[in-house]
């Protein structure tokens, strides 16, 4: 079965597609660093979008999702954002987790694995 990374650097790639399941590195908020948790998540979850899109899934196919919040007392605001985003009939299983992020302007990341096809 073959593998597929795009978006890939000396590090990392941001999309690993491997027989009918892409997963995607985790997402923090590379076009709204330091906004509000909501604001983040909106960026994150456009990004994922994209990412599934290309890798030719949606989020109606999201089999997994883990976040990671840098304060738990942001919990609300974050699932504001993913409920009014996540397709309702399709909900993937998810952990949430309050951890401290790479860098101070990221407050949520988010990682998923979505079936293909």
């Amino acid at each position: 079965m073959s593998v597929t990374r795009k978006h890939s650097g000396p590090r990392m790639s941001q999309i690993v597609v491997h027989g009918d399941t892409v997963y995607l590195a985790g997402q923090v908020a590379q076009e709204a660093p330091g906004a509000s948790v909501g604001d983040q998540t909106r960026d994150i979850l456009q990004r994922i979008d994209q990412y599934l899109e290309e890798a030719g899934s949606d989020k109606s196919k999201a089999l997994a999702a883990t976040i990671w919040l840098t304060d738990m007392d942001s919990f609300g605001e974050m699932n504001e954002v993913w409920d009014a985003w996540i397709d309702p009939a399709n909900p993937p299983v998810r952990a949430c987790v309050e951890s401290r992020l790479a860098a101070p302007q990221f407050t949520v990341e988010i990682m998923v694995t979505a079936a293909v096809g």
